[in-house]
């Protein structure tokens, strides 16, 4: 598993896929390798002109690929929802779904239109209601994946429900810290969740390493001493936002990903390599408090798995 690339990438053929946050970054080279082995590619994305750039981009390197753009911003419910209803009426089933959109570590605190802190939001609770909106596709497919992006950060987090959307205080690595072991404890309750009631799911989280993509630069500190350091060893730690998106494109293809499995680099404290086990902290497998996550987001999101699965 050491050695796996994307030339170990099965045929993708009449698979069709949702892939978040696909234009640019680690979104769009996980669509690009999808789109190259066949998949029917639905890339999604904020920014519409970015969308069809990068549809032009895939296009120019595989001519004959099955791909669309379809604008979703995550840190609007409505949007999810919108989309979720498109989906629905040109699509019957949905193999796989990569929920990848993110942003990192904004220096002041923002709203989603939903009223939540903006990382909380996009990152995580935008993703939460967008795999439950799809789930009758989801379920409909004959071995359904759900692909979930986390990061190195989550060892670093803490879900604060007392201040889960950092109004008393907010720091913006802790809360980026936060959305994205929320994201990790969401990949791992789905699975839970899909054994008990026979959805039929294999959920896999998946980490970059430290990729380099415009996360990085459009994030905060860009002028402070740990940012230059970092620029300086910055190709001796990093890889490309190709090599960082293997994670995610063997956590979505191989079967040797297991069902509530996470991966990310196999080198030097996973910051860069090809994709093997990753290290899950004891927080991230709590299963109270992923329980307890997972019925606050219901409530704050105003979606239910069990209510859509009963209805589908």
């Amino acid at each position: 598993m050491t050695d796996w690339s994307t030339a170990d990438i099965p045929s993708l053929s009449g698979k069709t896929v949702v892939v978040t946050g696909a234009t640019g970054g680690l979104g769009y080279e996980t669509a690009l390798a999808l789109a190259g082995a066949g998949a029917i590619v639905i890339l999604t994305g904020r920014n519409d002109a970015k969308g069809l750039r990068a549809i032009e981009a895939i296009c120019a390197q595989f001519p004959n690929a099955l791909i669309a753009y379809e604008h979703l911003d995550l840190a609007s419910l409505s949007s999810v929802a919108d989309f979720a209803r498109r989906f629905a009426a040109s699509n019957d089933q949905l193999d796989l779904l990569v929920n990848n959109a993110g942003v990192m570590a904004l220096p002041k605190r923002q709203q989603t239109e939903d009223g939540f802190e903006m990382q909380l939001g996009t990152n995580y609770l935008g993703h939460y209601a967008l795999t439950a909106r799809l789930l009758p596709q989801l379920r409909r497919a004959k071995a359904a994946r759900v692909v979930n992006l986390s990061s190195l950060a989550h060892r670093s987090g803490a879900i604060n429900f007392d201040d889960l959307q950092s109004q008393r205080s907010y720091r913006p690595w802790r809360a980026y810290c936060q959305s994205k072991l929320a994201m990790l404890m969401f990949s791992l309750e789905l699975q839970r969740r899909s054994d008990a009631a026979g959805w039929g799911l294999r959920s896999v989280a998946a980490h970059p390493g430290y990729a380099r993509t415009d996360l990085i630069p459009n994030g905060p500190g860009t002028h402070t001493l740990q940012w230059r350091v970092g620029r300086l060893l910055q190709p001796l730690m990093s890889q490309s936002a190709a090599e960082g998106a293997l994670p995610t494109l063997f956590a979505a293809t191989s079967m040797a990903a297991e069902p509530g499995g996470y991966y990310g680099p196999n080198w030097f404290f996973e910051l860069k390599g090809p994709p093997v086990a990753a290290r899950i902290m004891a927080r991230a497998k709590d299963f109270a408090s992923s329980a307890r996550l997972w019925d606050v987001s219901a409530a704050l999101t105003g979606v239910s798995f069990d209510g859509i699965a009963a209805a589908a």
